[in-house]
């Protein structure tokens, strides 16, 4: 994991670390009073920022590249422009930025707000569409979500990795805890927006959705639950869409594939919890984010629902 933190008044220096951390940038606002403060935790896939500048900023920005939300704690954000859109943000908003490959301008109006940021690539691992049957990558089609209840959750889901996820670098670190976070942040985003990706399975999904696909798919997650494993990957060992997929595990086990990989994992940590001793220092901690569980909280509610006992028990007492 990787963290920065920035605390200046000077708006040369402040353009200078923003057009870094961002992209190539031109910002503008008074020398008088100009304080931007700014600290990042980030994976490689994603970034969690959060600013605060005490001065009203101008920005125009070159394309970052990356999905780009936005979440404002405080103040307003006028007059965000990019082509077909305007609009400004106020307390509460969660927006998407600006398409990866556009730029966009506007003015901070003294606000505190959030910044994240991830790989558009990461949309495309968890969209339901097939490669094949879409024109392009997918892409979110609109800026505000469609319903409160979705920026809601969108919402939650970026105080979670920040609060939980980033703030601890050791946890951070654990392949599978960073896997499984981008992905659900990234399943979320296109749950929140407009987008490009195809939800419902056609009848060719439905015809793919056979036991012989679905056995794939299960041998696969059992080879590979120790390694960050993406629908799609599943998908494509199954020989099948995403949409097929999912659809198979609803019809035949009434669950999704990525359940049923927590659930496997959770088997994973149960074996090790049998077999590890706390005085050689193994913790539930430790076991429940090696394979994936970022939250020690949720992954004992998980494992006392499927074992009857709390983890630390099985660990202390197999």
């Amino acid at each position: 994991m990787q963290t920065l933190t920035f605390d200046s008044d000077d708006l040369d220096l402040t353009e200078d670390f923003l057009s870094r951390a961002y992209a190539r940038m031109r910002i503008g606002g008074s020398p008088a009073g100009s304080r931007a403060r700014v600290r990042r935790s980030a994976t490689p896939s994603l970034s969690v920022d959060e600013l605060a500048l005490d001065f009203d900023m101008s920005y125009a920005v070159t394309p970052l590249g990356r999905i780009c939300l936005c979440v404002v704690h405080e103040g307003t954000i006028e007059d965000h422009v990019y082509p077909g859109v305007q609009d400004s943000f106020g307390p509460g908003d969660v927006v998407s930025f600006a398409p990866p490959d556009q730029a966009y301008a506007g003015l901070v109006r003294a606000a505190r707000y959030n910044i994240t940021m991830l790989d558009p690539a990461l949309l495309d691992q968890v969209a339901t569409t097939a490669p094949a049957s879409r024109p392009g990558p997918v892409r979110l089609t609109g800026h505000r979500p469609h319903s409160p209840a979705a920026a809601d959750r969108l919402r939650g889901a970026i105080t979670y990795l920040r609060d939980h996820v980033l703030a601890d670098p050791d946890l951070a670190d654990q392949p599978l805890v960073a896997s499984t976070a981008a992905q659900h942040l990234a399943a979320t985003v296109l749950a929140t927006f407009p987008n490009s990706a195809l939800t419902d399975p056609t009848g060719s999904d439905r015809a793919d959705a056979h036991p012989a696909a679905l056995r794939r798919a299960l041998a696969y997650i059992d080879d590979h639950a120790d390694e960050p494993v993406t629908v799609a990957e599943i998908a494509g060992a199954a020989h099948i869409t995403v949409r097929a997929l999912q659809y198979a595990f609803r019809r035949h086990l009434d669950t999704t594939p990525l359940a049923h990989l927590r659930r496997v994992r959770l088997a994973h940590a149960h074996h090790e919890l049998l077999a590890g001793d706390p005085r050689d220092g193994t913790t539930v901690t430790q076991v429940a984010a090696r394979w994936g569980f970022a939250h020690p909280g949720r992954f004992a509610a998980l494992y006392r629902a499927a074992y009857g006992r709390s983890p630390h028990r099985t660990l202390v007492e197999p």
